[in-house]
């Protein structure tokens, strides 16, 4: 316990139970953080505030776009006003367009890209200007297994997934001299909402890669919440530029 104490953490796409975003946030607040939390998902988000609230933890949040340059201004800009800094920045909100190239639009290709990608810049570059003047933070950019290997019928989902890696490596360089870390984490296939659609989407592929994952099941959200709370914390103050992968030895065949 009081791993985050006092620390101010922002965590996006923060509505879905279960979710990466939710369990994150709430195993913060069990921690001790100060939550800020967005989603365009007004109820799942007022639901999660509410759990976070029964945790004991100092909570906001409202809805964000956050492909938005305007919704993350001003999402910064109420942090700041509500908390006075901006310790720690999850960019955990994303989406998965799963399918084959031959058959994606371009317009489904720009989507991905401008939801998963697009998003974690315009919230690295919002949290660096406030950071800075706190003196420091971390900031954890979630990527994916599908950003590290090839996976059938990822295409778009992995080419975002394999820029936010690179992209927060590139951040993490920048402002390593000015205390701010960035680092990303690589969940496999984890028992959330998203993966349930994409389950229900595309059942072959998942009945293969199920097959493929060497502890033989799926993840649960609070595996990976797990490993976000490590590099938001000060017990990773060495780590930076990093990628942490939590994905039941997937990548590793």
């Amino acid at each position: 316990m009081g791993r985050l104490q006092d620390k101010v953490a922002f965590v996006t796409g923060a509505a879905s139970n279960p979710g990466l975003g939710w369990a994150i946030a709430c195993l913060f607040a069990r921690e001790g953080a100060k939550l800020i939390v967005t989603d365009i998902d007004e109820t799942g988000l007022a639901a999660c505030i509410e759990e976070i609230k029964t945790l004991g933890a100092e909570v906001v949040g409202w809805r964000q776009d956050v492909t938005s340059e305007a919704d993350w201004k001003e999402t910064v800009d109420r942090c700041v006003a509500t908390y006075g800094r901006l310790d720690i920045l999850v960019n955990n909100a994303g989406i998965a367009m799963l399918q084959p190239i031959a058959d994606m639009s371009l317009e489904d290709y720009e989507k991905q890209m401008k939801v998963n990608m697009t998003s974690v810049f315009l919230g690295t570059r919002s949290a660096l200007t406030v950071m800075r003047t706190s003196g420091g933070g971390s900031i954890v950019n979630m990527s994916s297994v599908a950003g590290l290997v090839g996976i059938p019928g990822t295409g778009a989902y992995a080419a975002s997934k394999g820029a936010v890696r690179l992209f927060s490596k590139t951040v993490a360089l920048e402002h390593a001299r000015e205390n701010i870390r960035c680092n990303t984490v690589h969940p496999g296939v984890i028992w959330t909402n998203m993966q349930q659609v994409a389950i229900r989407d595309n059942p072959d592929v998942f009945e293969v890669l199920k097959e493929t994952i060497p502890v033989g099941r799926l993840g649960e959200p609070d595996e990976v919440a797990q490993c976000v709370l490590f590099l938001a914390s000060d017990e990773s103050s060495y780590v930076t530029g990093a990628e942490l992968v939590v994905d039941g030895g997937f990548a590793a065949q």
